[in-house]
């Protein structure tokens, strides 16, 4: 058995794209529209980690979806989460669950799919101003 992906319903791919490609730094790995049942399936992974993928299924006729709670979250190993966590920031992305401990933390997608980054190794020394950081919504 082989892990192939995680599928994520989004209602806009173009915010979705710019999320996880511009901001988070996937890179499309393959894209696949079908005309006859109205949907786009774009495949996105890590640079270098083509194996593990996330793909996007935009359905065309506009239909609700919940939270995504019940899905749970996408999990990253991450160099440095307190530079990825600015860089979001930077980038106008609210950090839900700031990495105050230096080894985890969380955003949410356009889609409000939570998305979490781990440390790679050992957790970074606690810091500011992730350590007083309060925690927003939920994740």
């Amino acid at each position: 058995m082989k892990y192939l992906h995680t599928m994520v319903r989004v209602t806009d791919i173009d915010a979705s794209l710019d999320f996880y490609c511009n901001k988070l730094g996937l890179v499309e790995v393959r894209r696949y529209d079908n005309e006859q049942g109205r949907f786009t399936l774009v495949f996105l992974a890590a640079p270098g980690d083509e194996e593990a993928q996330v793909e996007l299924t935009h359905n065309w006729d506009p239909e609700p979806y919940d939270e995504g709670r019940n899905f749970g979250h996408l999990a990253y190993e991450v160099d440095d989460i307190y530079a990825l966590c600015q860089s979001l920031m930077d980038a106008g992305v609210t950090i839900n669950r700031p990495p105050r401990d230096g080894r985890m933390a969380f955003v949410r997608s356009p889609d409000n799919i939570s998305i979490e980054f781990l440390q790679k190794g050992d957790a970074l020394t606690p810091a500011e101003p992730w350590t007083s950081m309060p925690s927003v919504g939920h994740w």
